[in-house]
């Protein structure tokens, strides 16, 4: 045996060497790490002298480009939040400063000059320029009420499933506000939605902290986004004639308990690895709605248990992805194991690590034809026919699939 060690930055997950089956990795204690720098230690066989195949974690461009293209959209969509929010609907440029800082507002000056279709500027004859959503634009804009009301029971659904999700079925108040954008949810919804489920939540003191409780567990909500996607595919639950199933050279499984995986292009794994995941595939584990105190995280059948809580997480949000940051602050509630980071590249036909945007992004990439979202709930879709008035349709939010009520 041969030791090989590296050290990267930790912010540039591409570039992590892995083991993705029996590797072993020397990570901080921490989910994802609060160090500069981490250093990587890789075991693996070598014949003579020969220096060790260093393994790669293979980036998806496909999903790095869909969060590039997001970046101009979701200033486009800022600007709109900040001008309906305005008593007159229409923003003097020279506040433009006081709402997105000094840095930002060249961001926003840019767009505004370049999308006349959406943003008109008024003024002149000693009036100060304002900027204001165009005729067109107010039309579309109004269509976001209906959007919020077909949000609701989607939200209110999936505030339920996350608590279930938890091992005391509560989750601090602001941990759901770190991911409140994600979910799809207003920012006063802490006054506005939960007040209206008294029958559903409750928000309770726990040792100074506020927490949202869940009142009533519901056995019909306990079903994970992958069964309801069995259900849809007709894959049925027994696994009687499945003994004799080839291995699939894309990792795929027609069982029960199997989770559908996309490789990269440049992955190509060989028979061992395939048989690895094969019998990964094939072993059972109890559902993330039970609760994690029950099993011991030493269990490999715990373990896969733990990939379906961060696959179900992640359905949970519109865009089927969260930051780093956001999945670490889960970790208590959770039970996350605490090398989230190495399950999370172990597992990289399931999840896909990207440092494309601001901050360190995971993805769930079955939920992604390409760089483009499959199934839309109504919020997103308001959001897509808003930005086509830019003209572009390439990128993520815009509808190319037929939409789902359904955000899982």
């Amino acid at each position: 045996m041969r030791k090989g060690l590296f050290f990267r930055r930790s912010n540039q997950i591409e570039s992590i060497h892995t083991h993705l089956f029996h590797g072993k990795q020397g990570f901080d204690s921490t989910p994802f790490g609060k160090l500069c720098y981490r250093w990587i230690q890789i075991m693996q066989k070598t014949s003579g002298g020969s220096r060790p195949k260093q393994k790669v974690y293979h980036r998806d461009h496909e999903l790095d480009r869909m969060l590039d293209l997001q970046k101009k959209p979701a200033v486009i969509l800022q600007l709109k939040a900040i001008i309906e929010s305005q008593k007159n609907k229409s923003l003097l440029l020279r506040d433009l400063e006081k709402e997105v800082g000094f840095v930002q507002k060249w961001n926003y000056m840019a767009v505004i000059e370049k999308y006349p279709a959406i943003f008109c500027v008024s003024g002149g004859n000693g009036a100060p320029p304002a900027v204001m959503l165009t005729r067109k634009a107010n039309k579309i804009a109004e269509e976001e009420v209906v959007a919020i009301e077909q949000m609701e029971p989607i939200l209110v659904k999936s505030l339920r499933k996350l608590l279930m999700l938890s091992i005391d079925c509560r989750v601090p108040l602001e941990n759901i506000e770190l991911i409140r954008s994600e979910l799809g949810l207003p920012c006063d919804f802490k006054t506005s939605l939960i007040p209206k489920y008294p029958e559903f939540f409750c928000v309770r003191d726990v040792y100074g902290r506020a927490y949202l409780q869940l009142e009533n567990w519901d056995s019909y909500l306990a079903v994970t986004a992958r069964e309801e996607r069995f259900s849809r595919e007709g894959i049925s639950s027994s696994v009687r004639n499945l003994k004799n199933t080839k291995i699939s050279k894309d990792g795929n499984y027609p069982g029960p308990f199997a989770f559908h995986l996309k490789f990269p292009a440049s992955f190509r794994p060989n028979v061992s690895y395939l048989e690895q995941v094969h019998r990964w595939q094939k072993m059972n584990f109890p559902s993330p709605y039970l609760n994690a105190r029950k099993f011991d995280i030493a269990d490999p059948k715990a373990r896969k248990r733990v990939v379906a809580v961060l696959h179900e997480l992640l359905s949970l949000t519109m865009e089927k992805r969260l930051t780093s940051a956001q999945l670490d602050a889960f970790h208590s509630e959770y039970r996350l194991p605490a090398r989230l980071l190495l399950c999370l590249i172990k597992h990289h036909g399931i999840f896909y690590i990207t440092n494309k945007g601001a901050k360190s992004t995971v993805v769930l990439k079955e939920a992604y034809d390409g760089s483009n979202l499959i199934d839309k709930c109504p919020l997103l879709a308001f959001r897509s026919k808003f930005v086509e008035l830019t003209g572009r349709r390439d990128i993520n939010m815009y509808p190319g699939k037929p939409l789902t009520q359904n955000p899982m």
